[in-house]
C-alpha cells in the first residue's frame, strides 16, 4: 500500500470509528434525530474518503501492475474485481 495513500485512509477510518461511538450514544441516549443524522452524515463522508484513498491505491499498486505484467488471467481477475466494487457485475 502506498504510504501516503494509507495514512488518509487510517485518519478517515479512525475519526469514522470515533463517529460512530459518539453515534451509538447519541442514539441510546436518545438524542436529537437530527443531531444523529449530521454525524452519521460526517461518518460517511469519512467512508467514502477512505474509500476513494483506497481505490485510488489499488489502481496505482495492484491494478497497474496487473495490467504492465501482460498476464491475462491477472487482468480478468482485476477487471471482474473492479466490476463488482462498482455494482456493474455481481
Amino acid at each position: 500500500m502506498i504510504a501516503k495513500n494509507k495514512q488518509e485512509i487510517l485518519t478517515a477510518l479512525k475519526k469514522s470509528h470515533g463517529l460512530l461511538t459518539k453515534i451509538i450514544s447519541m442514539t441510546e441516549n436518545e438524542l436529537y434525530c437530527i443531531d444523529i443524522i449530521q454525524q452519521v452524515s460526517a461518518a460517511q463522508g469519512l467512508l467514502n474518503s477512505a474509500k476513494s484513498s483506497l481505490l485510488e491505491n489499488h489502481f496505482k499498486s495492484c491494478f497497474a501492475e496487473a495490467f504492465e505484467s501482460k498476464n491475462k488471467s491477472k487482468q480478468k481477475k482485476m477487471t471482474g474485481e473492479l466490476l463488482k466494487i462498482f455494482s456493474i457485475k455481481k
